[in-house]
């Protein structure tokens, strides 16, 4: 994959969606868990050392498996080549379970078919076509780069309330789940 330094550089400087110091070790036989401070930004996990402000190396989070290994820990390996595994060891359980759904939710691929989704249930509830993949897309690549006036939730801007989501989703359709959020949920 091609990418420029700088540029590279100037979004590991970005405000991250998650970060902490965590134990991480890369995917070396014989490898020690070193503590590094450990930033999502968009779909890259930056690691730093933690007294450093330049990253040390970042991990593009597409076409990776994501897992939690035992208790307080987990790991990221991509689907090219399963052998380069990442091992991470959170403070807490809870922390662990954090990382791993911010993770599997950070990929294009995710965020892709979170829009085409939320298109889908927009047209159904409204009976209006959403926009055109190609606002749409330019949405999601504001929502990416962190723009303050797109909602993070891509229904807000068409007016549907969580309550009223809540209410339609209740409502149980013929041959559909009754929960939206669980459909959701399965595109993981």
């Amino acid at each position: 994959m091609r990418y420029n330094e700088k540029e590279l550089r100037a979004l590991s400087q970005q405000p991250a969606e998650l970060a902490a110091e965590l134990g991480m070790r890369g995917p070396k036989k014989g490898s020690v868990a070193k503590r590094r401070l450990v930033k999502l930004v968009v779909n890259f996990l930056f690691y730093f050392r933690t007294d450093e402000a330049e990253p040390l190396g970042a991990l593009l989070l597409e076409r990776c498996r994501v897992a939690q290994e035992e208790p307080g820990g987990f790991s990221i390996s991509f689907v090219e080549d399963p052998e380069r595994k990442y091992h991470f060891e959170c403070c807490s359980q809870e922390q662990c379970e954090q990382w791993t759904e911010a993770l599997r939710r950070a990929s294009y691929e995710y965020m892709r078919r979170s829009l085409i989704f939320y298109r889908n249930e927009i047209q159904k509830m409204t009976g209006k076509v959403c926009v055109g993949l190609e606002v749409a897309g330019a949405v999601l690549t504001a929502r990416l780069h962190g723009h303050p006036s797109i909602p993070q939730d891509p229904l807000e801007q068409f007016g549907i309330s969580e309550e009223t989501r809540f209410q339609l989703s209740s409502l149980p359709r013929e041959g559909q789940s009754a929960c939206v959020s669980s459909q959701l949920d399965e595109l993981d």
